[in-house]
């Protein structure tokens, strides 16, 4: 039976959508074999977390560092996605994804994979989008909230968010990023990483999303991050939790 244009045209597009995704994913089926049973860290966040421009994103160097200074460790999230050399693809980051859109769905994802360690890049969509960003602090404030609601014995580490090369966006991004040690003031077992100051021009791929060399700086600050904590990233696997 043939097939209408409209249908040959979906027929395309599916396959197109099925080779794009396959040049980044590694098969769903290894997911569960390639955990070893670790430190369960959840990377939490959106393009930036998931890797948008460069698969498997910051994850690739700090899965490396972490591996190659003994520890053992279990990403974890919804989503799966990187190049063959990173060792667990698990995540939690959702490309376009604001504040509030990670709020709605954290409680679920927090209960499912229970991570001892929380890594959250999130609020570039809410500038990028200009979705009232007077009020993106006061929504960081609610996430941690309902975070530590939902995860009360993990350790949340709250990046200042990435750069952006547009003057006016970059200028959103310093007043929200300035008001997060305010919004992270005082919570027990939430640290402030910074993921801004640093950078240079090279270090952004499109102006919003890091380059390779820009994720690995990413990579080398949050490990810096859970080097500062060590309770956060035991050696033991028996201890993790």
């Amino acid at each position: 039976m043939g097939c209408s244009p409209r249908n040959a045209l979906s027929s395309a597009l599916l396959v197109l959508v099925t080779a794009l995704l396959g040049s980044l994913l590694v098969a769903p089926g290894v997911a569960a074999a390639e955990s070893n049973g670790g430190t369960r860290v959840m990377p939490l966040g959106d393009s930036i977390t998931d890797g948008w421009n460069v698969p498997g994103g910051y994850r690739v160097g700090l899965w490396r560092r972490l591996v190659d200074e003994g520890y053992s460790v279990d990403f974890v999230g919804s989503g799966f996605n990187g190049p063959p050399e990173l060792g667990d693809h698990d995540h939690e980051g959702h490309p376009g994804w604001r504040i509030d859109e990670i709020h709605a769905r954290v409680d679920g994802w927090l209960r499912a994979t229970r991570p001892r360690v929380v890594l959250l890049h999130i609020g570039t969509n809410d500038i990028g989008q200009d979705y009232d960003v007077a009020n993106a602090p006061a929504r960081m404030r609610a996430l941690l909230d309902r975070i530590q609601l939902a995860a009360p014995s993990a350790w949340v580490f709250v990046a200042r968010i990435t750069p952006i090369e547009d003057p006016v966006l970059e200028a959103r991004v310093l007043a929200f990023n300035a008001a997060l040690p305010g919004v992270v003031a005082d919570r027990r077992r939430v640290r402030l990483v910074d993921m801004h100051d640093g950078f240079v021009p090279g270090d952004l791929a499109d102006g919003v999303h890091p380059s390779t060399a820009g994720y690995d700086k990413m990579a080398a600050r949050w490990r810096a991050a859970l080097a500062a904590v060590p309770e956060s990233l035991p050696r033991t696997p028996a201890l993790t939790g």
